[in-house]
């Protein structure tokens, strides 16, 4: 349990005067000062329980006999790194991420549990929460606020208004998530003003995703409250936004990496540094191992120019004064938690030591505090709702020996367009044409226990595989199912529905390649290591076949995403997002 101030403050004055000892003293630090920009060498730092007591020049009047005396040597000391934007429920539990994440300097989380609500509702943030408590990271959650994405067509679950007022009770949630479907503030949706209302008059954080928004339509969002974005991929963006008392969260994840397009600009341009954050927005085991978290954000920002002082202070002190938390967290001074970092140098940004509360929990660069895995309900290890498939689940039938179809046409793994083909008929089955690169691409409802499907065409996928399917797609988690004959189809969503969830690569009717994600359909409970291996699996094996796109997983995760043009498949069917209408697969 993290301790208030309010009921620390006795005990903080007491050891900063010398009236009590500290519990820990770390001596000869560098101390990075994100409140004056400045190095301060031969800093003492003295700690009670998990709040920093005395910051300054000699501590020796904190040290008692039971003091623990950490000699620093020199090195740099700095506040914790925070991932402002992060989507935790991907790939591995919190626990699993909290091991890696830490490992990176990070020593809080801002999540935005959207897909897991998506599945199980405010049944699925409860049990998010509780998989968030009581680990050596400090994990704040946002209720989603985007769900549902489109109420004429999506199929997610959401959290009602009174369950949204009877969340924001909990001292680690914090507000609103991302309103990535910023049409709905325009128009004036009203279920979506009294969301923000209701946020407002509890003094709440409203995250932002202002993709697309300008001028009067950007002017209206954030007169509405909302004050983040972690959206613009370019400096002149970023500024439109700074201009109007935005914060923005510059966004280097798995998604989209931004920071090189934004950062040199910040720098000529003399952009004031003080609303500007370094964000995730999630990551996928291979990125994490390869480059890290928010520490890969800082050491990427200072290889542009940015000084080191500077990246760090986005790296921390920022984010809270965005959470309006910079009372507790955010740096390095009396009464803060004492979540700390320790550096050999500015340059490799790599902690060799990380404290969080006080307590050390990385030692060498390597994790030094046991992370138990918590109980996870039965309930949500059982939303994969589908029966068994046959073959002629995958059937689209036509009477002609040929026909024209409507294609979703793939750009990149997350854009689309309206495409066409003609496509022959057998016994009555329209087929994919694995020559002519068109696939079959199926969307079933898996969450409500309904038969609602639907199946269409996918064009430009490029792989030599029988089917791909995932049981995780952004914000709605359809099963979806691409594949190039209906038997493979129906093996890979077999699988899937025997394990409650995952991703699947299946040839031949031989599988090649699969993730299981069966907390929710959407989250791995292996360990993080066993996760990537099984994701670099799945990877390799659709690329190394000849998909066109180097993420493949992209794009049964984006293909139901309707806050994005242009063409989408649901399980209620394919739709035109812009006309909001739906597209018929045969013409």
């Amino acid at each position: 349990m993290t301790s208030s101030l309010a009921n620390s403050i006795s005990s903080l004055n007491s050891v900063a005067m010398g009236d009590r000892k500290a519990d820990l003293v770390l001596k000869n630090c560098t101390m990075i000062s994100v409140y004056t920009r400045e190095t301060i060498p031969k800093t003492q730092i003295a700690i009670i329980k998990d709040r920093i007591a005395y910051v300054g020049p000699d501590a020796s009047h904190t040290i008692g006999t039971n003091t623990c005396v950490v000699d620093v040597k020199e090195k740099f000391v700095s506040p914790g790194f925070a991932d402002p934007h992060v989507h935790i429920d991907q790939f591995v539990l919190p626990s699993e991420l909290a091991k890696r994440s830490l490992l990176c300097g990070v020593t809080s989380l801002f999540s935005d549990p959207i897909d897991i609500v998506s599945v199980g509702g405010n049944k699925g943030f409860q049990e998010f929460l509780k998989l968030g408590e009581d680990l050596p990271i400090r994990i704040f959650q946002v209720v989603p606020g985007g769900l549902p994405v489109d109420g004429k067509f999506s199929n997610s679950k959401t959290m009602s208004l009174s369950e949204q007022k009877t969340a924001i009770k909990h001292p680690h949630v914090l507000g609103l998530g991302e309103v990535f479907s910023w049409t709905k503030v325009t128009l004036r949706d009203p279920n979506t003003m009294k969301s923000l209302s209701s946020m407002l008059e509890a003094d709440c954080i409203i995250n932002g995703h202002t993709a697309g928004a300008s001028e009067k339509k950007l002017n209206a969002y954030v007169s509405s409250g909302i004050l983040s974005c972690h959206e613009p991929i370019n400096f002149d963006q970023v500024l439109e936004r700074l201009r109007l008392g935005m914060w923005i969260m510059i966004r280097e994840g798995s998604i989209r990496r931004d920071l090189k397009e934004i950062i040199p600009r910040v720098m000529s341009h003399g952009t004031y540094l003080s609303q500007l954050m370094f964000c995730s927005d999630g990551l996928d085991p291979l990125d994490m191992s390869k480059y890290g978290h928010i520490d890969h954000c800082v050491r990427e920002a200072i290889s542009l120019g940015l000084k080191p002082i500077d990246a760090i202070t986005m790296a921390s002190k920022n984010c809270f004064d965005y959470y309006n938390m910079n009372r507790d967290l955010g740096g390095i001074a009396p009464g803060k938690l004492a979540d700390i970092l320790v550096f050999d140098d500015l340059k490799s940004i790599r902690p060799s030591e990380v404290f969080v509360g006080g307590k050390l929990v990385v030692s060498n660069g390597s994790l030094v505090t046991k992370i138990r895995k918590k109980p996870i309900s039965k309930w949500i290890k059982n939303t994969v709702k589908l029966r068994k498939f046959s073959p002629n689940d995958f059937v689209v039938e036509s009477k002609k020996g040929q026909v024209d179809v409507n294609t979703i046409f793939m750009q990149t793994e997350i854009i689309t367009k309206l495409g066409e083909a003609k496509l022959n008929v057998k016994d009555g089955n329209v087929l994919a044409s694995y020559d002519n690169d068109i696939w079959k691409v199926a969307a079933f409802d898996r969450i409500h226990g309904t038969k609602k499907h639907s199946i269409g065409f996918l064009e430009n996928f490029g792989a030599d595989i029988g089917a791909f399917a995932s049981t995780w797609s952004f914000h709605e988690n359809d099963l979806i199912v691409i594949g190039s004959n209906d038997s493979d189809m129906a093996i890979a969503s077999n699988t899937l529905v025997k394990s409650q969830g995952g991703m699947i690569v299946v040839k031949s009717g031989k599988i090649l390649a699969f993730l299981p994600l069966n907390l929710g359909g959407i989250v791995s409970t292996d360990s993080f290591d066993d996760v990537s291996s099984n994701f670099e699996k799945i990877t390799d094996s659709i690329v190394d076949s000849g998909c066109k796109f180097l993420r493949p997983h992209l794009i049964p995760l984006f293909l139901p995403f309707l806050a994005l043009p242009s063409v989408r498949i649901l399980s209620s069917g394919i739709i035109d997002v812009k006309n909001r209408s739906y597209i018929d697969p045969i013409k």
